[in-house]
């Protein structure tokens, strides 16, 4: 457009302000910061529109000429925010003249306040709205603007503001009101809005703009629209060469509020470091210790950063102080001294051979990054004591946004253009959206065949696609970031803009919480303290695991005395029992520490920074493996380089190690070796090539054949488009260690407390409760009488699930139960209902409480349970009148209800007979009744599973389980599960149905589609609640894709596969010589009582660690449940199994 400035001016808000700036001076093109504010025409606080106003607000744009014109913006759309929301961010006139100064004041469009008293005919009142602008920003500093966009009242408008100038002598700009690019967006714009207000695109009455002029206009297209005032275009020059504004480059630190005997950051910041270091080394300390903590005070003080290092100590030893579980450290801190003897961290940098200068380096000091995790339960208590430290004013959480992404665009689009649902979904779930392998909406279309058939074949489909594409990308909701926290120096406002967010998190005080307007990489750039505090639920797994050992056992392990080295723990790795181990709980990294047979500390720091996508694409996982099993030569590139990547096998895994490279070979300082970690690490091709060239001539200088040295500096270059950083991998290594060790020592404890961490997450609970059987811990159902919120560990290798995770109870229905237990256990049914709060615990609640069987200890069973539910409830509600009345217990004379082997349940006052008469002829729930019930109120079956009696079945014929179903491997597979759920669709492209399935098994759920051939020859097979032998497999199309569903090709009933003769009855024993004659008769005659197709194997050692089998060639039998059950009795369980048949 050939334009030199440009402003955006966003409705009440800021948010885009330092991205626009950032583009904008890359381009050389004169950034105009600014907001369109919302003018209240009472006070801001007001919720009413004053009586005579002709709108409950205005507009009004605001643009800031200089940085004192930047201060006052931030902090009018601050105030906007915090002290005058009503459904917009509002200012009034009191707020606007206290803080004018610096700013250009515009009349705005046909909504400013001068412009709406002209449409209304009060020109008058116009006037005087022109003047008190004019005396409020002075000479130059408020202009009428005139608009065109073919709106009617416009030309009106127009008039009234041009007679004002002229009257008032005040300058008028003709402006154009752009809300999108450019003309052919009007479309996506029109779009967004019914998106934005739920309407449909085609409502009449819905909020739309008029024609498609709302966009940014050429200097011809604004010549032609007001041929006879160029004096006005002209004048949006003048406003622009009135603003000169640029960000001042600096750090806002705040404060540290130290004690006066200390007359400095710096003092006070060597103090507590040596305080802290003979705390972790004693006395008196190594040279290695003392010039390693010298060097890096020198740095942090001369970088002018011990207020940074004091504010983080001084929360996370706040953390500490309230029992609060902090990390061991996460990033690069882990490799600094001070910061360990802070306890910032808990990770040894010497130890470990972790380098300060990848944390900070002395050479290209920028703002150090601290991120730190705490417990995920109490992470808001730590913002709490941030905000309480340093003024609630002074301290924000950080705003985040939401993008459009394809799915989403494509279901958004679909709906205002009244798409079916069922299409709409059909539609996106074509479109590829997943970690390995994604899609844009565009790129969907003309990849998958199948979409792009649809789309050909309907024409709706084409506008869904172009509309869905165009708008893809956008940002759609605001947020708060889920750790970054911001520090200024005074009020946040008088900074960065903010507004406000309700206040989240556990601990955190009540109310709304300031939240900043720009994101966090634009709040690091414009100098401001930000810092990630992180909730993790690995510490809260640790920590309630340790609180329960000390609980149970008397002693509490120190997690922080490990020594990394108890063998036990390395093999519950080998053995790929990783489930709730932190970072290795992936099949891949299940399956690598099993392969490389984990067997060291340092192993698992490796496999922390060789498991990421880099790594796993170059092989160096494999590589690494085949070098520690000796299945491969480790060779060094130099033999100088033998320490640096010894303990690696000679594969560069780390960036500390391509930094020790440089230092060693080239004699590189190590702030000069990060300096080209960095660079190997950037996208930037001809930096890192300047870097290494560098590396290799002083390498060369220093000696090294230049051969060599080319080929590492190419490794070197390879390399940094996968390093990692060891020091957030020892860190973490250290959380993995913790985890594993709980759950080789104390696996109830840790099974208990890893269950209660993902206690709404039904996938995960299903995962770990198999774990938990797969120890040998027994896992009980809720219990009304031993049940908390959480699980608990009941007895020795038992687990009792807790309240919380039985759907629609609430903490406070938990409570009250909690509570009425405390000195007696409930007897009966009645005896719950008499003592409980009935507001909290209603008969939603406790019809959940039985159907999970959580009242089971309560006599009779759940049928019966649910049946006299009703009349208790009747009666407890009577009873709560009669006692307001002064009169009655709920027994009549205060005895509980009798709960006899019988069955009878004490109902109130009702007769134990007449409770009996009415209710014991129930029947109980059959299996299927009872398992869809609990699943229903749990998600998951406890009390059995439909797959329970196929066991066998399932682990002979099923190579995949849900929880590995959509891991690449065999392009066949199949998988054992119940069909929980079946939705029949038409095919829009060939007119015929298909299924889609939800798939469950002992290890969680999955979903799988029938395509109509295949569906045509199974839907009789494939019904609710059948349990299934499926095979098929994945298209390629969805390689990668968490979501994608599995693709079923044939299905069998798993009750078929004995009778097929699929399956075979296996007899072990010994030896031949081990069975008696009386028991081999016994076993005969069993066998003959029960024919059928099923064949019979005959297995024994043969003395040399050789399994023998023979097949019978004239047995078969029956393979019913009481053959295997007498077989079992008569040879022992162990001895009586089943076996795939041939």
């Amino acid at each position: 457009l050939g334009m030199d400035s440009l402003a955006v001016t966003d409705h009440g808000n800021m948010h885009a302000a330092w991205t626009f700036y950032e583009h904008a001076k890359v381009h050389k093109i004169r950034p105009i910061l600014g907001f369109e504010a919302y003018m209240a025409f009472g006070p801001r606080t007001a919720r009413e529109k004053p009586p005579g106003a002709p709108a409950p607000y205005s507009h009004l744009v605001l643009l800031a000429k200089n940085r004192v014109g930047y201060r006052n913006l931030i902090r009018l759309t601050s105030i906007g925010f915090v002290e005058g929301f009503y459904r917009r961010p509002r200012i009034d006139r009191e707020v606007l003249r206290a803080h004018s100064d610096g700013l250009v004041c515009l009349a705005a469009c046909l909504s400013g306040e001068v412009a709406l008293h002209l449409r209304q005919g009060r020109y008058e009142e116009a006037k005087r709205s022109a003047e008190w602008f004019s005396q409020t920003f002075g000479p130059g500093g408020f202009w009428l603007e005139i608009q065109q966009h073919g709106i009617p009242d416009e030309r009106l408008v127009t008039e009234g503001m041009l007679r004002l100038g002229q009257e008032l002598g005040i300058g008028v700009v003709a402006t154009n009101d752009a809300h999108y690019l450019k003309r052919e967006d009007a479309e996506s714009h029109d779009v967004l809005l019914a998106i934005g207000t739920g309407s449909d695109l085609d409502d009449p009455k819905r909020f739309r703009f008029t024609g498609q002029e709302s966009y940014v206009k050429s200097e011809a297209e604004m010549k032609a629209l007001f041929p006879d005032r160029p004096d006005t275009l002209a004048n949006t020059s003048v406003v622009a060469e009135l603003c000169e504004f640029d960000f001042e480059k600096r750090y806002f630190l705040p404060e540290f509020p130290r004690p006066a005997e200390y007359p400095s950051d710096e003092a006070l910041l060597n103090h507590l470091v040596t305080t802290g270091a003979e705390r972790r080394y004693g006395l008196p300390w190594s040279d290695v210790v003392r010039d390693r903590l010298a060097y890096e005070l020198g740095v942090i003080n001369k970088a002018g950063y011990a207020g940074y290092f004091l504010i983080v100590q001084d929360f996370i030893a706040a953390a500490r102080q309230r029992g609060i579980p902090v990390g061991p450290g996460r990033g690069s801190v882990a490799g600094s001294l001070v910061a360990y003897a802070l306890g910032i961290t808990d990770v040894d940098p010497l130890k470990f051979d972790l380098i300060f200068e990848r944390f900070l380096n002395p050479e290209r000091v920028s703002m150090p990054d601290i991120d730190v995790d705490f417990c995920f339960e109490r992470r808001g208590e730590v913002i709490e004591y941030v905000r309480e430290r340093y003024g609630r004013t002074s301290v924000g959480q950080i705003v985040t946004f939401g993008t459009m992404k394809a799915r989403a665009a494509v279901k958004d689009v679909a709906r205002v253009l009244r798409i079916p649902p069922g299409e709409a979904d059909r539609i996106t779930k074509l479109i590829p959206s997943g970690p390995a392998y994604s899609l844009q909406v565009k790129e969907a279309a003309e990849k998958v065949p199948e979409l792009k058939d649809l789309i050909r074949n309907n024409p709706s489909y084409d506008r869904l696609i172009t509309l869905s594409s165009r708008i893809e990308g956008i940002s759609r909701h605001m947020s708060v970031h889920a750790a970054g926290v911001v520090i200024a120096p005074g009020p946040l406002s008088e900074y960065v803009p903010v507004c406000t967010a309700p206040t989240k998190g556990a601990g955190a005080a009540e109310g709304e919480s300031i939240i900043t307007q720009y994101e966090m990489g634009a709040l690091e750039k414009v100098g401001m303290l930000k810092m990630d505090l992180l909730g993790l639920k690995t510490l809260t797994v640790i920590h309630d695991a340790v609180n329960m050992i000390a609980e149970r056992h008397g002693t509490r392990p120190d997690m922080e005395a490990l020594t990394f080295d108890d063998p036990r723990v390395y093999e519950l790795l080998r053995q790929g029992r990783t489930a709730g181990v932190f970072q290795f709980e992936s099949p891949l990294a299940t399956d690598t520490l099993r392969a490389m047979k984990c067997d060291r500390f340092d192993d698992l720091v490796a496999s922390n920074a060789l498991l990421r996508p880099g790594p796993l694409d170059a092989g160096m996982h494999t590589v690494f493996i085949r070098r520690k099993l000796g299945q491969e030569k480790v060779t060094y590139p130099h033999p100088a380089l033998r320490e640096v990547l010894e303990p690696t096998y000679g594969v560069i895994t780390y960036q500390e190690q391509v930094m020790r490279i440089a230092n060693v070979l080239a004699g590189f300082s190590l702030a000069e070796a990060d300096v080209l970690r960095k660079a190997v690490g950037k996208k930037d091709q001809e930096l890192a090539n300047q870097e290494v060239a560098k590396f290799v001539e002083r390498a060369v200088a220093q000696g090294h054949p230049r051969p060599m040295v080319e080929e590492l500096g190419r490794q070197i270059v390879t390399f940094g488009r996968y390093g990692f950083n060891k020091s957030h991998s020892v860190a973490y290594s250290i959380l993995s260690y913790q985890t594993a060790w709980l759950k080789t020592h104390y696996p109830a404890e840790f099974m208990a407390a890893l269950l209660s961490s993902e206690i709404g997450n039904t996938d995960k609970v299903v995962q770990y409760i198999n774990e938990a059987r797969e120890l040998e811990l027994e896992i009980l159902p809720p219990d009304v009488n031993e049940s908390g919120f959480k699980f608990t560990v009941i007895g020795e290798r038992r687990i009792r699930f807790g309240l919380g995770a039985v759907r629609n109870v609430g903490e406070g229905a938990i409570a009250s139960i909690i509570a009425g237990r405390q000195e007696t256990p409930y007897g009966t049914l009645g005896d719950l209902v008499e003592r409980i709060d009935l507001r909290l615990c209603n008969k939603r609640v406790l019809e959940s409480l039985v159907a999970a069987g959580a009242c089971d200890s309560l006599g009779g069973h759940r049928k019966q349970l649910i049946e006299v539910l009703e009349p208790a409830l009747a009666e407890a509600q009577l009873l709560n009148q009669e006692r307001e009345a002064g009169q009655g217990s709920l027994f009549g004379g205060g005895e509980r209800g009798e709960d006899g082997e019988d069955g009878r349940i004490g109902v109130s006052r009702l007769s134990d007979v007449s409770a009996l008469s009415a209710f014991s002829d129930v029947p109980p729930w059959t299996e299927a009744e009872r398992l869809a019930k609990e699943k229903e109120v749990l998600g998951f079956f406890i009390s059995g599973h439909p797959l329970e009696r196929y066991r066998e079945e399932v682990e002979l014929f099923g190579s995949r389980t849900t929880a590995t179903l959509s891991e690449w491997g065999e392009q066949q597979v199949s998988v054992a599960a119940v069909v929980t759920g079946v939705k029949r669709q038409i095919s829009k492209k060939t007119g015929k149905e298909y299924a889609r399935l939800v798939l469950e098994d002992f290890h969680g759920t999955a979903e799988a589609i029938v395509f109509p051939d295949c569906w045509a020859k199974l839907n009789q097979v494939i019904v609710p609640d059948s349990a299934l032998l499926l095979t098929g497999g994945y298209s390629d199309r969805d390689r990668g894709e968490d979501q994608a569903p599995f693709i079923v090709e044939t299905a069998r009933e798993l009750s078929d596969l004995k009778a097929s003769g699929a399956l075979a009855l296996s007899l072990r024993w010994r030896s031949p010589s081990s069975l008696q004659p009386s028991a081999l008769q016994a076993v005969a005659a069993l066998c003959s009582a029960h024919p059928g197709p099923t064949p019979l194997y005959i297995e024994w050692s043969d003395g040399k660690g050789e399994a023998v089998r023979l097949r019978s060639r004239r047995v078969r039998v029956a393979a019913e449940d009481d053959l295997v059950r007498a077989l079992r009795d008569l040879l022992g369980s162990d001895s009586v199994h089943y076996v795939k048949a041939g």
